[in-house]
């Protein structure tokens, strides 16, 4: 446990809390370089605070698959400005939808994960979604059910994207590739809070940005000194 508080702290330190979720319509600002410049909302873990919020940040999960956040809220704001970014909607528009959603690129088959989704949301009727249900949804993957639960639902899962995967084997951490493998290595070794993994999510992106996005992966990255 300590090893991985130890590398929160020091990103946290060096980048600030990064208010993930952004949400497209909040008066937020990046606290960091890259990514969105807006909808951010360090220290506030109130969000979602409404049906809407919750379901945009679902409906930017699906979008986020393959691509950069800029595209994905390019997306998100052609729906909400149609009118379309509710589950309601979606599954009866879902032309209308591939057109709205092309900057988050693959847009046939994200509309139609969408579509998917809209229909499975709308069946919860409010409750809580297990991971098993959505793991069963065509178009829901490990890692984007983990950020449907962390950040729409605030339930404690740790999510293990491509940046997590090569830092920490990188650090020499971890010693595996396996989602799941790697999901409860975190969750076993860190306190189960929500606001601390999406915190702990959203600074390893904003420094693997930084430190692991070209080859050779690592160089110069600081945390090599504190494990």
């Amino acid at each position: 446990m300590n090893d991985l508080i130890n590398v929160y702290n020091a990103l946290l330190d060096e980048y600030g809390h990064q208010g993930w979720w952004p949400i497209i319509d909040y008066n937020g600002s990046n606290p960091t370089k890259t990514g969105s410049i807006k909808g951010y909302h360090p220290k506030d873990y109130s969000f979602p605070v409404n049906d809407s919020q919750r379901f945009e940040i679902c409906a930017g999960a699906i979008l986020a698959q393959n691509t950069g956040w800029i595209n994905v809220e390019k997306s998100l704001v052609n729906l909400k400005r149609e009118g379309l970014l509710c589950a309601e909607k979606i599954v009866n528009s879902v032309l209308q939808v591939r057109e709205l959603i092309k900057p988050s690129g693959y847009f046939n088959l994200k509309a139609g994960y969408l579509e998917n989704f809209s229909r499975f949301y709308l069946k919860l009727n409010g409750r809580i979604p297990e991971r098993k249900e959505l793991l069963a949804v065509k178009g829901i993957g490990k890692e984007t059910a983990d950020s449907i639960l962390l950040y729409a639902y605030k339930v404690p899962v740790f999510i293990v994207d491509a940046y997590t995967k090569r830092m920490f084997n990188f650090l020499g951490v971890i010693d595996s590739v396996d989602y799941e493998n790697i999901r409860l290595f975190f969750e076993g070794n860190l306190p189960k809070d929500y606001e601390l993994f999406e915190e702990f999510h959203a600074l390893i992106v904003e420094h693997a940005k930084n430190f692991y996005s070209k080859k050779p992966y690592g160089a110069g990255d600081f945390l090599k000194k504190i494990i």
